[in-house]
């Protein structure tokens, strides 16, 4: 159960997304998608999400029954809450599908799980935090917050898909061939659609990710520009079009068809990250981004944000930034999100991301829909951009669109920092294969030359024709 009702939730838009989501994370199975290896969530069932409202907006959403605490404080936080640190007993205590006790995360975090109640219900996350808070101060112990896709203030990109005609090039358009070559991106999304012509190059299990997830290979067609590019499954296609298209189906797709049109060279790994109604915990992220370091990748990219608990920072990925430093020369890229608002956003509010806001169609003037602020690095086109996505019928579910049907032939016309950003990531790879500068480099040298071309009141731009002359000037 929710801390508070949706009913609470003023804007429509918003509070069908939310339902949505907890409705898709309460399905049977939904725990073992974002358990298994990971071994934060286990069990067949689903999980149960609480949604925090305030003033109207929605606050932020988090997993019930779990709580994420800083290691040094742990034995505090269960002396207050009168919750004695569990003995190697106790722990084996627990059923095989439950969560134990205390589980180690990330860097110094540990996630503290709790059993449901005699009521059927999990203690008031929202409250234990309160007490916490009381003794010890803010941000030592933290929701397990739900992260969805391009985030906002209702969590999701800034747009629905929309229709184009079949055939239609993308937007902005594929560079140079050769521009990217032996760049590697890692996309943490919502996986890669995948085509039948890819059965000359079937699925295969993942080495790096084995809990039952397949690599998937695009062979190029019929989106020519995403040849070779890489991931974990988002779904089959069925190019006749009598496929339903799911929400939030087809992002990790597009967003990496942007990329691959900056940089059509450069390898990149979209991985399914964001499984869930286009969402997943602050915990599996974590574990996915911590496993992805193994891999050696020059660029990191995060089309996610998020509302937090009293706007502060996701220690989870605080405590991956502080891994991330052990490896020399690699960057993050991060969308601010799509809530219009100047309060920094998270993850992108950290100082060692590059954090991207959304240009309007004009690429004069901020996207309406873009958080901004000093916090946000640089701003780059992210009104109706048009890229690779599914083939099928989309069924609207937010108002006042909702139930509409829209009908896609493997391109999609799309709106948000979700996917300015993939523009931003392509450039960054671009940049590294024409200067031979690492990803902090060529990031640190791309935003100083965005900083020069600064828009008054909007600020530093970066636009897709970058040293190019495949591009076409605007």
């Amino acid at each position: 159960m929710s801390e508070q009702g949706l009913e609470g939730i003023e804007d429509r838009t918003v509070s069908d997304q939310v339902e949505h989501i907890r409705r898709e994370f309460g399905k049977e199975g939904a725990a073992a998608e974002l358990g298994g290896a990971d071994g934060t969530v286990v069990g067949p069932g689903g999980i149960d999400i609480g949604v925090k409202v305030s003033g109207g907006q929605l606050g932020y959403m988090y997993a019930e029954g779990q709580i994420l605490v800083r290691e040094p404080y742990l034995k505090r936080v269960h002396e207050i809450l009168g919750r004695p640190m569990p003995t190697d007993q106790e722990r084996g205590d627990w059923g095989e599908e439950d969560p134990k006790p205390v589980q180690p995360l990330i860097a110094d975090l540990a996630v503290l799980n709790f059993k449901k109640q005699e009521d059927g219900r999990y203690p008031s996350v929202p409250e234990l935090l309160d007490r916490i808070d009381r003794v010890i101060g803010p941000g030592y112990a933290t929701p397990n917050h739900v992260l969805t896709v391009c985030g906002q203030v209702g969590p999701c990109p800034a747009t629905e898909p929309e229709e184009v005609y079949d055939g239609i090039e993308p937007y902005p358009s594929v560079g140079s061939a050769e521009v990217g070559d032996g760049i590697s991106i890692y996309i943490a999304d919502t996986g890669l659609l995948h085509y039948p012509h890819d059965d000359l190059d079937p699925p295969m299990p993942d080495p790096a990710h084995p809990h039952e997830r397949q690599v998937v290979t695009n062979k190029g067609v019929p989106n020519a520009w995403l040849a070779g590019v890489k991931g974990t499954l988002d779904r089959r296609q069925d190019m006749t079009g009598r496929q339903d298209i799911r929400p939030y189906e087809g992002h990790g797709t597009f967003v990496a068809g942007v990329a691959r049109c900056a940089a059509p060279k450069a390898d990149i790994y979209v991985d399914d990250v964001f499984k869930i109604a286009g969402s997943t915990l602050e915990t599996h992220l974590a574990r996915r981004l911590n496993s992805a370091l193994a891999h050696g990748y020059d660029l990191y990219h995060l089309s996610v944000a998020a509302p937090t608990r009293k706007d502060l920072p996701l220690i989870s990925f605080e405590g991956w930034l502080r891994r991330l430093r052990q490896y020399k020369g690699a960057a993050c890229v991060v969308a601010a999100g799509n809530s219009g608002l100047r309060l920094p956003t998270w993850p992108a509010a950290f100082p060692e991301v590059v954090s991207v806001g959304a240009l309007a169609a004009d690429w004069r003037s901020r996207a309406l829909f873009s958080n901004y602020g000093p916090w946000v690095d640089v701003y780059a086109p992210g009104r109706d951009l048009i890229n690779a996505f599914a083939y099928g019928t989309y069924k609207c579910y937010t108002y006042p669109y909702k139930p509409e049907p829209r009908k896609f032939y493997g391109m999609a016309k799309w709106s948000g920092t979700s996917f300015s950003t993939p523009l931003v990531t392509g450039l960054i790879a671009a940049r590294m294969w024409r200067t031979g500068e690492n990803g902090l480099e060529a990031a640190a040298a791309l935003l100083a030359e965005a900083r020069s071309a600064a828009i008054p009141g909007v600020g530093p731009i970066l636009l897709p024709y970058h040293h190019d002359p495949a591009w076409p000037v605007r």
